[in-house]
């Protein structure tokens, strides 16, 4: 007998600001399996109880070595059997990644909830994320070696295609948009790894997860689609609808959906 999963990736933008809006008590209001939040700006400790009351089994913060920095949480009803904050990867301590090791049926999977780095601070940023990726994608194909399927969710920081973003010429030179990103997330897929949303969803237009709070961009739907659900090709039958929550308020970031059954 088959399972339908549900897993919910958001970027809060400051889980502290978010609690004080209630705008996480929606999760209350849902059946959900996994939820995985980015960018806490917040320690372990500084992580409000009050964001929602729905109890989950198992709980994970990572922290950034920077107080107020970066930041992830993840909330889980799947029993995990490893967890880490991947230090390989998140070299300079930022408190950047949840990875957690479960099993549904057969499927030994290794869920990772991330926080990628944004590069346009300076170009040592820049570079500093492209490292980023690398070590990750190195990470996966390891873990994939040893028979793990692989889901992803999180911020990338980088819309993939023309259609991911509403101004696509404007950005062409701005980080999160530029070729060697968008390589990076091309290159990605070519080693086994699915967009969720692309395989639900095709080609649909003008569906995007972050918006500048200037200048009214949310109002004007003139947004970025930078937040993902990835799975290794082995889950691809797996995935029974991939969507993005744009009614949900509260971060420049709306949260992302993932449905498999197994």
């Amino acid at each position: 007998m088959t399972k339908r999963y549900k897993f919910i990736s958001w970027n809060v933008n400051g889980i502290r600001a978010v609690d004080k809006k209630e705008a996480l008590k929606w999760i209350d209001n849902i059946d959900i399996d996994l939820l995985g939040i980015q960018e806490t700006k917040s320690q372990k400790d500084q992580i409000p109880k009050s964001i929602f009351e729905k109890e989950f089994s198992f709980k994970m913060a990572s922290q950034s070595a920077i107080k107020g920095r970066s930041g992830t949480a993840l909330f889980s009803d799947i029993v995990v059997d490893f967890e880490c904050n991947c230090p390989s990867v998140d070299i300079l301590d930022e408190g950047r990644i949840n990875e957690i090791h479960f099993s549904l049926k057969d499927k030994n999977i290794a869920f990772f909830n991330v926080y990628f780095p944004n590069g346009q601070s300076s170009q040592e940023r820049l570079d500093y994320k492209m490292e980023f990726y690398d070590r990750f994608l190195e990470h996966c194909e390891k873990l994939k070696k040893d028979g793990k399927s692989i889901i992803v969710c999180g911020d990338v920081n980088t819309a993939h295609e023309e259609i991911d973003i509403a101004r696509p010429k404007a950005n062409e030179n701005t980080s999160g948009f530029l070729k060697i990103e968008r390589d990076w997330i091309t290159k990605f897929l070519n080693h086994g790894y699915i967009d969720t949303f692309r395989l639900v969803n095709g080609d649909l237009k003008d569906k995007y997860s972050w918006w500048s709070y200037r200048a009214n961009a949310r109002q004007n739907n003139v947004g970025w689609r930078i937040d993902y659900f990835y799975v290794s090709s082995d889950l691809k039958d797996f995935v029974k609808d991939a969507y993005i929550l744009d009614d949900i308020m509260g971060s420049d970031h709306c949260p992302i959906a993932l449905e498999i059954e197994i």
